[in-house]
């Protein structure tokens, strides 16, 4: 091997030491120094003992957090790092389970996230986690649509995109034309990613599931802004299941044995009034459509609307007409 080039390796021993430490070792898995200039060795590069000694302190001055362990199992390894396992673990569960990320895109981030471990961590974050026969989403191009949306609210423009639905047979089927709106914020709900808008079509602000877009484009022109007393918490504690709607003002009364799935619903920041000694009312913002019933008929006779007088009578009709069906 020529002289120069021979240098030019060397030179990079201390940066093939720091992979070593960080894909090698961990608490559990320290390396030794005879194995460490055995991996450099593998790498093209010899080491000595005190080389290394000083490559090693100079790896803690630059911030790796190396710890020596003395005793019967002796060697040198990585403390603690920018992630740690648990919260690595927390990260693969969120990729695993969202499901508008597709399988392939969920398995190249559960990839890149076992690579901030050991490779002896990164068996368990791959144990624990299962992609495969997921329900997930089939836009590809999902990510590339949630970074345009974001730079779009950040630039404060408007975007344009194609949007579509699936037919029977599993194809897409778009929507007239391209949409244009002003994007306020996205929000991830119910396993979904959503974007909320400015849609001038429908005159109000409204929701797109991303995984639904394509051909997302920033234009030139400036956002609609944002209505002063918009509010993304309480715009979605209205909203069940993302349904489009105008949200209007209700009051609902409950058996005291619900407070934890209403607060679950809308927040601890309502103002529970107490209804006799068995149930209590809330005075709340929903979109009453079809959605909003169906979480209601869940508590069957201790879930009861007080008021509007109308939407009673658009629940009672919506309840009839599934009747109906099963006759």
């Amino acid at each position: 091997m020529p002289g120069t080039e021979k240098n030019s390796i060397q030179r990079l021993k201390i940066l093939y030491l720091y992979k070593i430490m960080l894909e090698q070792t961990d608490e559990l898995h320290p390396i030794t120094m005879s194995e460490i200039i055995n991996q450099l060795k593998l790498c093209g590069i010899s080491a000595e003992r005190k080389a290394l000694y000083q490559d090693i302190e100079a790896l803690c001055t630059f911030g790796l957090d190396i710890k020596q362990l003395k005793g019967n199992t002796s060697g040198y390894y990585v403390a603690s790092r920018e992630f740690e396992l648990p919260e690595l673990k927390l990260l693969a569960d969120a990729v695993t389970s969202s499901r508008f990320l597709t399988e392939k895109k969920s398995n190249e981030l559960l990839k890149k996230i076992e690579g901030l471990s050991s490779i002896y961590e990164a068996k368990q974050i791959h144990r624990q986690v299962f992609v495969s026969n997921r329900v997930k989403a089939m836009n590809e191009r999902i990510y590339i649509n949630v970074d345009t949306i974001h730079r779009a609210i950040s630039e404060g423009k408007q975007i344009s995109f194609k949007y579509f639905d699936y037919d029977i047979q599993k194809k897409k089927k778009y929507r007239d034309g391209f949409r244009v709106c002003s994007p306020y914020a996205l929000t991830w709900n119910d396993e979904r990613y959503y974007l909320l808008a400015y849609y001038e079509k429908y005159n109000r602000i409204t929701n797109f599931r991303i995984d639904r877009m394509e051909a997302v484009t920033i234009l030139e022109d400036a956002c609609v802004p944002k209505p002063d007393n918009f509010n993304v918490a309480e715009y979605m504690n209205s909203t069940f299941s993302m349904f489009s709607g105008e949200s209007r003002d209700v009051k609902l009364r409950f058996s005291n044995d619900l407070i934890n799935p209403v607060l679950d619903r809308f927040g601890k920041d309502i103002t529970i009034v107490p209804d006799g000694d068995e149930n209590f009312t809330v005075h709340v913002k929903v979109k009453a459509e079809a959605p909003f019933f169906a979480w209601l008929f869940q508590f069957g006779k201790k879930a009861k609307i007080v008021e509007p007088e109308e939407l009673k009578t658009k629940y009672m009709v919506h309840l009839n007409e599934v009747l109906e069906t099963m006759k």
